[in-house]
């Protein structure tokens, strides 16, 4: 057992989060040989977050001071998350960050506890989640689908491996349906590529690695000693769009990006 307490699991999700922004918005500069595991190390991250989400809604006395926050960390990372992750992956990438996710999370999960009828929960997700997510929020509807399987697995050891797992699978048939896609339109004359990384073979590639960081995630949590540890209240909505700041603003220096709308 790594006895692994909610502090150390947090910064090995930053830690994953921020190497794999860098291959997003430094692509055309990371060699390949790095951007794998850096990519792949961000499968480690939203199912820890995810996790932590799960646990913060059971606990928190203030459900509305808590979707404060992160709503309000969030506007402020938008411009930054569009600069630095936005405008490499495309103009179809979803402009809201995952702290949004965060908060639409929050949102189903206080749906399912509120509607008794599960089957009209379910309808009102399929129907209506998961297109709004898929559209506007960054994760798509795997990000509250993984939230949601957390909150609903009922045995602990079964919860802590299956949402990761469901994650990994998600983004690597997304991955491998992208790869598809660009190898058939690539062999139809006149059709046009995809604008941005969603339409390079080699970032596609290394996309298909993503689903490597989810199944270790599932094996950081399954030894989660349930401990506290240290506090880190403010830091990680802090780091957030700090980072995306950091990585947008030397993208835009070295001309990665360009900010000609």
């Amino acid at each position: 057992m790594l006895g692994l307490d909610a502090y150390k699991l947090k910064w090995i999700a930053i830690i994953g989060m921020i190497l794999n922004h860098i291959v997003v918005a430094w692509w055309e500069i990371v060699p390949i040989w790095l951007a794998i595991p850096f990519y792949a190390a961000g499968g480690l991250t939203f199912p820890i977050m995810a996790f932590f989400v799960v646990e913060g809604y059971k606990h928190t006395s203030n459900l509305g001071r808590y979707i404060l926050r992160l709503f309000i960390f969030g506007l402020i990372a938008i411009p930054f998350h569009v600069i630095a992750l936005g405008m490499p992956l495309g103009p179809t990438y979803p402009f809201l960050n995952i702290l949004f996710a965060i908060i639409l999370s929050l949102l189903v999960l206080l749906l399912y506890d509120k509607i008794k009828i599960k089957a009209l929960f379910w309808l009102l997700y399929i129907i209506v989640i998961v297109p709004l997510s898929f559209i506007f929020i960054e994760w798509y509807f795997i990000g509250t689908t993984t939230v949601l399987l957390f909150y609903i697995i009922k045995n602990e050891n079964v919860r802590r491996i299956v949402p990761p797992i469901f994650a990994g699978v998600a983004w690597l048939l997304l991955g491998l349906l992208s790869r598809v896609s660009l190898l058939l339109l690539e062999n139809v004359e006149g059709m046009e590529m995809p604008v941005g990384l969603i339409g390079d073979t080699n970032f596609i590639n290394v996309m298909l690695f993503f689903f490597v960081g989810c199944i270790v995630a599932a094996v950081l949590l399954k030894n989660y000693s349930g401990e506290r540890g240290k506090s880190m209240k403010w830091l990680f909505y802090i780091i957030y769009p700090v980072h995306l700041a950091v990585l947008a603003g030397v993208a835009v220096a070295l001309g990665l990006v360009s900010l000609n709308f």
